[in-house]
């Protein structure tokens, strides 16, 4: 059977710009599988999807005008119930049969196959294959019903449809054509109250012909780029504005004998790329400029609301800093570009002109004298103001840094956690939320602050996503410790939790940033320690002490994390590094063995997952790790063992052996152990090999006699604790 490329568009009002490529994607994906499930493609056929503003299509090769016909065998009952002691079809087995279109002929072609306990009738057929006419239509209303779309529209048929006015269709945007060619014939398909045709339109002004009559499937990205001044594809059309923006980019530096002497690159964000690649149909990028005034004002301000208010590209110098030069992508190519440039800047000058209006406003306060405002500023209705957090923060802080750097790491890290919040009252974050701490470290620097506090203020919301850098300093990491330590054990203690698909305050984040510090920085802290250490800050007690510190507001919480409580928020951490760590290429019986011992100091983990991993590689680690696990097993059933041993009672010579090794071998572990190199540790015990196997082999643990019965626990469960120190080195015992 010959096949022919298939060509499938919708043409629509303007397509949401952030969601464009997704929509894209999802249409073509699922038409494509649809017609791949009803064996209308070849076993090549391949898929092109295009999106752009006012389209979204498929173009699929190697497709069928019809599938081909396929053998069907289908149960119809149990031979007991379909035919009777004479062999006989029942009125049961002929009724189905009728109501598959069969007449009581086919009786006799029934085939009888075993189905699970009992033998079963079934109906042996060859199934039509699906024209492509009605495979493309359930295709096509599959991918439309799919799309994922948060918000539909409602509205009215154009005239000329069926009913129109009185019928309305739901849709992403207001739907105006449908194309479906198969080769260079149209497909009768409808969906949306259209039917299709071949019939499509190009660039709302400047396309040479509309409509643009499409000759063929295969013509369709050619003509709509000739004719219709489109480009179809998303991805081309993304790759054309990249081309652009960096030869732009090089014009804007200058040049000199084709080599540019100040060179100068657009900014970077994928984000904003494929917006703006989902808002024109065919790019056309333009150099513009701002006065160099403006550059008084925090580059972020500028870059932001050039962004994300105008989707323009800010120009950076060979050091990243911001120029007053930046690009537009326009959707428009006139013979003469100025009034468009100009229009641009017009456009961005009051933008500008008002992140310096608030910068020089916000200027004539400082930090300090704004901290009272977050005493009206709510930040949980349990929880009370910003400005009682930020005494809960300072609290923590000054615990932290006092265990890791002193008075003085403590005096700069409780003034940071102080100001941390200040800038939330500012006119700028106000207008530009995503602002918050790095506008807080410029007002600090111009105060006339530490830099160190200056930075600690914006690093104390870092990590803020995957892969984001840490606080850059002592105080940054101490402050910003307290702030998600603070937000953990605030929101675990009002039952605020993340449930499977939510986690609207951002506790995952918040759990992996403190893992993140605390390993990275390798700081020398116990997360039951810095537990205890939040959970304290939401005492009275301690709020009366950061009262005394100099804060002039009231605070009455009478609020204490439990010891259930802060169990849940260690157990939610391990959660966290365990699936982090994985995602790291560990194992997952490496994790579970050093994860399960709920190890205190976070920055050890590696050591001990490095210590893991060579001891598994020994040739004694499988015995080991299985006698290991036996031991666990043993004393489960013990569980109030005393680990004193007696050398009067070991009667056998296997456990006076074992015993002797022991003195001799867990000591030199034990101080491997202390010095940190758990490595050597785990390597000293798989010495024990022997005299293990031999107590296993030759001593009977639950002895008759209660004195050796216990001291014989007590032997275990000295060499237990000795072996567990590192990991459960039971957790690598492969599963049965």
């Amino acid at each position: 059977m010959t096949t022919k490329n298939l060509l499938v568009e919708l043409f629509v009002e303007e397509l949401p710009p952030k969601a464009l490529r997704t929509l894209g994607e999802a249409f073509a994906g699922v038409l494509f599988e649809k017609l791949q499930a009803q064996g209308l493609t070849g076993n090549d056929a391949q898929l092109t999807a295009f999106a752009s503003p006012r389209r979204l299509a498929a173009h699929v090769t190697d497709v069928r005008a019809q599938a081909f016909d396929k053998a069907v065998s289908q149960k119809l009952m149990p031979v007991a119930v379909g035919l009777d002691a004479a062999g006989q079809a029942t009125p049961a087995l002929l009724k189905k049969l009728q109501a598959l279109g069969v007449g009581a002929q086919a009786v006799a072609g029934l085939r009888r196959a075993v189905d699970g306990k009992a033998e079963a009738l079934f109906l042996e057929r060859t199934e039509q294959g699906a024209t492509l006419a009605e495979g493309l239509q359930a295709a096509l209303l599959d991918a439309i019903a799919k799309l994922p779309i948060p918000k539909v529209m409602s509205y009215q048929l154009e005239s000329g449809c069926e009913l129109p006015g009185w019928s309305s269709v739901s849709f992403v945007r207001p739907a105006h054509g449908l194309v479906a060619l198969h080769g260079a014939d149209v497909v009768p398909v409808q969906a949306l109250g259209l039917q299709a045709g071949r019939d499509t339109h190009g660039h709302r002004f400047e396309a040479r012909v509309d409509p643009v009559v499409l000759r063929s499937a295969d013509s369709y990205a050619q003509q709509l780029a000739d004719d219709g001044a489109v480009i179809a594809s998303f991805e081309a059309r993304r790759a054309e504005i990249v081309r652009q923006l960096a030869a732009a980019a090089l014009k804007a530096g200058g040049s000199e004998g084709g080599k540019s002497h100040a060179a100068l690159q657009p900014i970077h964000d994928d984000a904003l790329l494929d917006e703006v690649t989902a808002l024109v149909e065919r790019p056309n990028v333009l150099v513009c400029a701002f006065e160099p005034q403006f550059l008084e004002v925090p580059q972020e301000c500028l870059i932001l609301t050039m962004k994300a208010n105008q989707k323009y590209f800010p120009l950076l110098d060979a050091k990243g800093k911001l120029t007053h030069q930046f690009l537009v992508v326009s959707n428009i190519t006139p013979l003469d570009a100025s009034a468009v440039i100009q229009g641009n800047e017009r456009v961005v000058r009051p933008r500008l002109a008002d992140a310096k209006f608030f910068f020089d406003q916000d200027r004539k306060k400082t930090l300090a004298s704004r901290v009272e405002q977050l005493g009206k500023v709510v930040y949980h209705n349990k929880l009370g103001t910003q400005g009682e957090r930020v005494l809960r923060v300072m609290h923590i802080a000054r615990a932290i840094a006092e265990r890791l750097g002193g008075a003085g790491l403590a005096a700069q890290a409780t003034q940071a956690a102080q100001l941390a919040k200040a800038d939330l009252v500012t006119d700028m974050v106000g207008e530009f939320p995503e602002l918050q701490g790095t506008m807080g470290r410029y007002y600090a620097l111009h105060d006339g602050l530490d830099p160190a506090v200056a930075d600690a203020i914006e690093d104390h919301y870092k990590p803020r996503f995957a892969g984001d850098a840490l606080p850059r300093n002592a105080v940054g990491t101490v402050v910003a410790l307290a702030d998600k330590l603070e937000t953990l054990v605030g929101m675990f203690g009002v039952g605020n939790l993340p449930t499977g698909d939510r986690d609207p305050f951002a506790l995952r984040r918040h759990a992996l940033g403190v893992i993140r510090m605390l390993i990275e920085k390798s700081l020398d802290l116990g997360l039951m320690q810095l537990v205890d250490i939040a959970s304290a800050a939401f005492d009275q007690s301690a709020q009366g002490e950061a009262k005394q510190a100099g804060d002039k507001a009231e605070f009455d919480f009478g609020w204490h994390l439990d010891a259930p409580g802060a169990d849940a928020i260690s157990t939610f951490i391990y959660d966290r590094l365990t699936g982090t760590l994985r995602e790291q290429g560990y194992g997952a019986q490496e994790v579970d063995a050093v994860v399960s011992q709920r190890p205190q100091r976070l920055a050890d983990v590696p050591k001990r997952l490095d210590a893991v991993r060579a001891f598994a590689a020994l040739s004694e680690a499988p015995a080991l790790a299985a006698a290991n696990k036996r031991i666990s097993n043993i004393l489960k059933k013990a569980p109030e063992v005393d680990p004193h041993v007696s050398e009067l009672l070991l009667k056998a010579p296997a456990e006076a052996a074992l015993f002797a090794a022991m003195n001799q071998i867990v000591p030199q572990a034990n101080a491997q152990f202390e010095a940190g190199d758990y490595t050597a540790s785990l390597q000293t015990l798989a010495a024990l090999r022997e005299p293990v196997d031999a107590f296993f082999d030759g001593v009977m643990v639950n002895a008759e006699e209660l004195d050796l019965r216990l001291n014989r626990l007590g032997l275990l469960k000295r060499l237990h604790d000795a072996m567990n120190r590192v990991a459960d080195l039971s957790r690598l015992v492969a599963a049965p």
